[in-house]
């Protein structure tokens, strides 16, 4: 059974930093690519970060100006998101999700089958 179980959020001030982590099983890292998305109350899901299947190529969302970065440890199943510069608009539910892809992926959430629970960030002072 493929699952992705998030963590690592939490109540951060402004200018702080999170790592968030996606703890994958039921499926290889190899085979899907691995994407993060955001939704703050009463706006549109967006997409922030994904990962290929290969682990070659990464994309962020425009928007975040380089402050997300995307990795992964094959060996634990585990994709990370770190978050640095964190400021006030950053506060959402993050969600991990899966899809089959093969060296590329999108920030499109349609295009992902399997999803997280979400864990929350809270940019507050």
């Amino acid at each position: 059974q493929l699952q992705l179980v998030e963590s690592g959020g939490g109540l951060v001030q402004p200018g702080g930093s999170l790592r968030l982590s996606c703890a994958t099983s039921g499926f290889t890292l190899d085979s899907y690519a691995i994407g993060w998305f955001r939704q703050a109350p009463g706006k549109e899901r967006e997409g922030v970060s994904c990962i290929s299947s290969g682990g070659g190529i990464t994309k962020n969302a425009d928007s975040l100006k380089g402050r997300f970065t995307i990795s992964r440890d094959k060996a634990k199943n585990t994709v990370y998101l770190q978050m640095n510069s964190l400021k006030p608009e950053d506060t959402a539910t993050y969600y991990c999700a899966a899809a089959q892809m093969t060296r590329l992926c999108v920030l499109f959430g349609l295009k992902y089958d399997y999803w997280g629970q979400g864990t929350q960030v809270t940019v507050s002072s």
